[in-house]
């Protein structure tokens, strides 16, 4: 059974939210504010993070950015804040995907489920492939892990989403719009701004210089691609 933390101060959403999910069959723990939200994180151990970003004590983009520094776990930012600048700003803290109220409870379930079918644990070491290759960016596809110089490197999901398709397809030019497409899975409010975003940070993961990539190249007027030297 997966487990679900919802952080949420309405207490009529948060019910909603609870009780929707655990009769789909989740494990759910609610926190009405950011402190209660990271004790909850500690002890309770969940799959994937439901958090809002308007919360009493803390700013939930500062929370965000704590989770993210402790744990790749899945994060699904909600809001009523609609703006381009609000969604770029959780995505860049680390949040794998952006909701905006008012959203269906179908959609939520929607949103936590493609989450977690990209949840896999990371491993602490290289598999032999990588390790033996002098190759400096690895991707080893099955583990779901992703290689600097033989040292594992975490990313969000849809980092590493991106990362699949690019190593799979290395040469490819990408538009944002397909790039969207493959991290989501399906619609969202979630613009094509924010690929600019996911690129940005696997450049400064893999790039020694992120100003001059040497393997995500910017194909002006179209997209990206991948390319190993």
């Amino acid at each position: 059974m997966s487990k679900v933390l919802i952080i949420e101060d309405d207490l009529s959403i948060g019910e909603m939210m609870s009780i929707y999910l655990y009769e789909e069959g989740y494990e759910v723990k609610r926190a009405e504010n950011g402190r209660q939200g990271e004790e909850l994180f500690h002890d309770f151990k969940p799959d994937v993070i439901v958090l809002d970003i308007m919360l009493p004590d803390v700013d939930g983009i500062q929370l965000c950015s704590t989770f993210r520094n402790a744990s790749t776990v899945p994060i699904l930012m909600v809001s009523a804040k609609n703006e381009v600048s609000d969604r770029v700003r959780g995505l860049q803290t680390g949040a794998d995907d952006y909701l905006c109220k008012p959203f269906s409870m179908r959609e939520l379930s929607a949103r936590i489920q493609a989450l977690l079918r990209r949840s896999h644990a990371f491993l602490s070491q290289p598999s032999a492939a990588a390790a033996a290759s002098e190759q400096v960016v690895q991707l080893d596809i099955e583990k779901r892990c992703l290689f600097v110089h033989n040292k594992i490197i975490e990313t969000t999901f849809s980092e590493f989403e991106i990362m699949k398709l690019f190593w799979q397809n290395q040469g490819r030019v990408y538009n944002r719009e397909e790039l969207l497409n493959r991290v989501r899975g399906f619609d969202s409010y979630v613009t094509e701004r924010a690929i600019d975003v996911h690129i940005a940070n696997l450049r400064k993961k893999i790039e020694t210089d992120p100003k001059e990539p040497k393997y995500i190249k910017t194909v002006w007027g179209v997209g990206y691609k991948f390319l190993l030297h």
